[in-house]
């Protein structure tokens, strides 16, 4: 007989395609195989797709699934009993379980007579309107839950509450999970299949400025252009990433004004603690406690000179992770009143094909990390690399300040591959490459196998040639990269 999957309203969430997500499926199944209780936890950020995970999961498996909504506990009660009831086809006259806890009581005792899958989606809006909740969970599963083999799912957006309230120490919860999941951002390539009708040229513009977010992905329009879409999604009043990463601040945290001005600060280039506080005008030591928020939420990153441990160097400096809150911060809040005016659209049609680019070229850094990353993982590359990064800092032959963009790195061997992004149309390829075999000995304890030159499009015929004979070099377009 086939499973019989409950009915209800398809969310937001569900209703966009459904693309990657593979390594999560295929741990889920896992999971589910063994054939005993399991309590998976899954979270994210809103709209990353999580219920849509945990649905295609479901797909073929009888389930009861609950979303709880920001509204009283008596009605979040009422709406649960009325699912669990319909679930196991009881009377919807029935009425009202008294207590959570009568009601997962009652879950568990059915779990001892059959198997299902219990999905409790937005654990948070029910258990911030009665906080006994999760203690009602945690007697459920040490007494009843623990002897069936019920597959129970609890799911969340507000990651604060996830990793203090569920999975934190200090948790009722705390220990009973046998699994967690936080599902981040899809990658370039899974975003990419959102997109198949475009060269990787676009595909990596959409990426650059929406990111991975399957459900902002799913509002861009092909068909109207890059601009128009940055115009209707972000320079429009109306425009569904109008507000959006402003109102996940509000979300998260009680002072999303003071977040909104650091990450400002980060996306005009003040990459530093002191300069963030200067420009936010807020006291430096106030700081750290602020970003470390950020940085957990995935938002933003700190990152060291490769080579250097981030607890004790000195020259961290902190970069916007989410391509959607950089190009945010960096474009639409300083317009937010030229938007509200009407004059949004015009903005992003003048704004200067050189900005996109500086910006593009920012974000193509990232890109060319994750390339190195798939290919490290496919072992695809001439050394077994186990870690990334990059490297800024004084170079001892010229005593000026010099980089190197990113560093694939075997830290057993001391071996790395050193490499230069390049987001343009045109430069001096050969003086790129003459500069990156100046910067392989800038990594001390490493000794350089080979240098990478990533680029917008392909190099010269002339420059291809002169790297023919050299092993040691990798030539690697956007093209390229998105091809796997």
């Amino acid at each position: 007989m086939p499973a019989r999957l409950t009915a209800r309203a398809c969310t937001d969430e569900e209703a966009v395609m459904f693309v990657g997500r593979q390594r999560e499926l295929a741990q889920l199944e896992q999971l589910y195989a063994s054939d005993k209780f399991q309590l998976v936890v899954v979270y994210g950020r809103r709209r990353v797709g999580k219920t849509t995970l945990i649905s295609k999961f479901c797909e073929h498996k009888r389930t009861l699934f609950f979303t709880a909504l920001e509204q009283a506990d008596k009605d979040n009660l009422a709406d649960f009993s009325r699912a669990v009831y319909s679930f196991f086809d009881l009377p919807a006259s029935t009425g009202a379980f008294a207590t959570w806890t009568d009601a997962f009581g009652f879950i568990a005792e059915r779990g001892r007579h059959e198997r299902f899958v219990f999905a409790f989606d937005e654990l948070p809006y029910a258990a911030q309107r009665n906080e006994s909740i999760p203690s009602a969970l945690q007697v459920a599963i040490d007494h009843a839950f623990k002897q069936t083999n019920v597959f129970m799912m609890l799911c969340g957006s507000n990651e604060g509450f996830m990793e203090s309230d569920v999975l934190g120490r200090k948790s009722p919860l705390y220990g009973r999970r046998t699994a967690q999941m936080k599902v981040g951002p899809l990658g370039y390539l899974e975003a990419a299949q959102m997109f198949p009708g475009l060269s990787p040229q676009e595909q990596f513009e959409y990426y650059g400025c929406f990111g991975g977010v399957p459900y902002y992905l799913e509002q861009v329009d092909p068909d109207r252009g890059f601009r128009d879409n940055l115009a209707d999604l972000y320079f429009n009043p109306l425009g569904f990433l109008f507000d959006e990463p402003y109102g996940l601040l509000r979300q998260e945290f009680s002072e999303p004004a003071l977040y909104a001005s650091l990450l400002r600060a980060i996306a005009g280039g003040a990459n530093r603690a002191k300069l963030m506080a200067d420009r936010a005008g807020v006291d430096a030591t106030t700081i750290p406690k602020y970003l470390s928020s950020l940085c957990q939420l995935g938002i933003i990153e700190k990152i060291t000179p490769f080579g250097e441990s981030e607890r004790s160097s000195r020259r961290g400096i902190y970069r916007i992770r989410d391509a959607c809150y950089d190009f945010w911060f960096r474009f639409v809040m300083p317009r937010i009143s030229d938007i509200e005016g009407g004059f949004g659209k015009a903005f992003v049609h003048r704004l200067p094909e050189q900005q996109l680019d500086d910006y593009l070229g920012h974000r193509f850094e990232r890109l060319c990390l994750e390339w190195l990353d798939e290919q490290a993982l496919a072992s695809k590359l001439p050394i077994a690399v186990t870690r990334l990064g990059s490297w800024w800092g004084t170079n001892p032959v010229t005593h000026a300040q010099d980089d190197i963009d990113v560093i694939a790195a075997d830290p057993m061997e001391h071996t790395m591959l050193i490499g230069e992004c390049k987001y343009r149309e045109e430069f001096d390829e050969t003086g790129e490459l003459s500069d990156l075999d100046g910067k392989r000995d800038l990594v001390r304890g490493y000794t350089t196998e080979g240098i990478m030159l990533f680029t917008k499009k392909s190099v010269s015929q002339g420059t291809a040639r002169k790297c023919e004979s050299r092993k040691d070099v990798m030539l690697v377009t956007l093209d390229q990269m998105y091809k796997g």
